[in-house]
């Protein structure tokens, strides 16, 4: 391993309805646990990587679930707290044909959303890490979210720890409360050396657009990224066109101070499950940061990771690094004996 990325943020029970059943029809659920930065955590750990997770959940046999799926996946969870609150949830109607899925969330109230700050003991969390992740998710829960994410940046900063920040902007749970996401994520953003986010991302941040077609404009928008941001060194985002339910195209782009990378589209067909792949994304290009990569390793493991992602149900990708590295894209069907 080459050091440990600590992952802040709320972890969630997904509850998911058969493929072609509405919530409102569904009899049965399937439960599978998720949240963006213990998706990262999996993800990183199955790329050979120490990943630590930090959090806050409830002591009851949900918590009790979520901590054991973690430690299997071979998360270090041994800096999350029990905490009073309820366990967060969200659930997933399966898209199919021309009905895209939905997403319905349940976590008002929650062991992490409701957590005090100061009952996390980042500093100790924090000791031989090599970078610490987090997103817009934990902001996005309201006040108490943005509390969680400011104490945890502080606490990176204070231990010269870097930060990745995904901005995973998520409109419902920031229309949820009398929020300001553009003035928090730019406070934010201000400490990462690593931001995941696109176009949009920067629209929203710098209420400007960005002029262009593809890949010119995600440059355009991360050089905008890096003249606000000074400490920001990576931007990295990935560009998606669904032409159905079960098949999208995509492509990578990571941009550096020194060097950019934009992939070649590919085709994904037969998705089983989409959901984590931007997760997935992240995981792939902080496993090329930390190895020492350029903008064209960090973009290839990242769509090579974010590709396997939708073969497998659930928030998680629970692949190996070979298969990892034997990703080309291709789709080739053969069995491998």
């Amino acid at each position: 391993m080459t050091g440990t990325i600590v992952c802040f943020g709320e972890p969630l029970l997904r509850l998911t309805t058969p493929v072609g059943q509405m919530l409102t029809q569904a009899s049965a659920l399937d439960i599978t646990v998720g949240g963006a930065e213990a998706n990262v955590a999996v993800a990183l750990r199955a790329m050979g990587h120490g990943a630590r997770y930090v959090s806050a959940l409830p002591a009851n046999a949900l918590g009790d679930k979520v901590l054991g799926a973690l430690a299997g996946a071979g998360v270090d969870t041994g800096h999350c707290l029990r905490a009073p609150g309820r366990m967060g949830l969200y659930f997933l109607e399966a898209g199919a044909s021309l009905r895209p899925s939905a997403v319905t969330y349940d976590r008002d109230g929650s062991a992490f959303a409701t957590a005090d700050a100061g009952a996390f003991d980042f500093a100790s969390a924090l000791q031989g890490a090599r970078l610490l992740h987090l997103s817009g998710i934990t902001a996005a829960l309201g006040p108490n979210g943005v509390a969680l994410a400011r104490a945890a940046i502080a606490a990176a900063r204070a231990a010269d720890v870097p930060i990745s920040f995904d901005c995973n902007y998520r409109e419902r749970l920031w229309s949820a409360w009398d929020s300001q996401p553009r003035a928090i994520l730019m406070e934010l953003l201000q400490h990462a050396t690593i931001m995941f986010g696109n176009h949009r991302d920067m629209t929203l941040l710098l209420q400007k657009p960005f002029s262009g077609d593809g890949p010119e404009r995600r440059h355009e928008a991360a050089q905008a990224a890096f003249a606000t941001f000074p400490r920001l060194q990576v931007v990295a985002s990935t560009a998606r066109t669904p032409m159905t339910q079960t098949h999208h195209r995509l492509s990578a782009r990571v941009d550096r101070r020194g060097d950019h990378h934009q992939t070649a589209d590919i085709a994904i067909t037969d998705i089983i499950d989409r959901v984590g792949s931007g997760d997935a994304f992240a995981a792939g290009v902080l496993t090329g940061w930390l190895e020492g990569g350029d903008a064209a390793q960090m973009a290839r493991l990242g769509l090579a990771m974010n590709a396997l992602k939708h073969s497998q149900h659930g928030d998680w990708l629970r692949v190996t690094r070979a298969d990892v590295l034997a990703f080309d894209g291709d789709g080739g069907g053969d069995v491998r004996r």
